[in-house]
């Protein structure tokens, strides 16, 4: 099984690709110290760099990285799907959202 998304947290709720990624890939997930956290499916292209959704992710949910809310859901998110500007906005510049109960 080929490896190409990395964790900083093993329950963060989304990972970073280090290749770049195709719809249909199945992939593994691994943590910065190399332990195997799972298998997914792409369901959209991820360029190198970018964030991949570990799970499905419902609107306005905090997204979890390096074990602490960055953004938050703009839309709903399926798992292995592209994580970017076009779904998840930053919690900084939206004060209205960074009292969202859902974590």
């Amino acid at each position: 099984m080929k490896k190409g998304i990395l964790l900083h947290e093993a329950t963060d709720d989304v990972g970073v690709a280090v290749i770049d990624l195709k719809i249909g890939d199945e992939i593994g997930v691994v943590t910065l110290e190399g332990k195997d956290v799972k298998q997914i499916k792409l369901v959209s292209d991820v360029p190198l760099g970018h964030k991949v959704a570990m799970q499905d992710l419902p609107l306005n949910k905090h997204i979890i990285e390096y074990g602490r809310a960055i953004g938050y859901a703009a839309a709903p998110i399926a798992a292995g799907e592209h994580v970017h500007v076009h779904n998840i906005k930053s919690l900084r510049w939206a004060a209205s959202k960074s009292n969202l109960l859902e974590k």
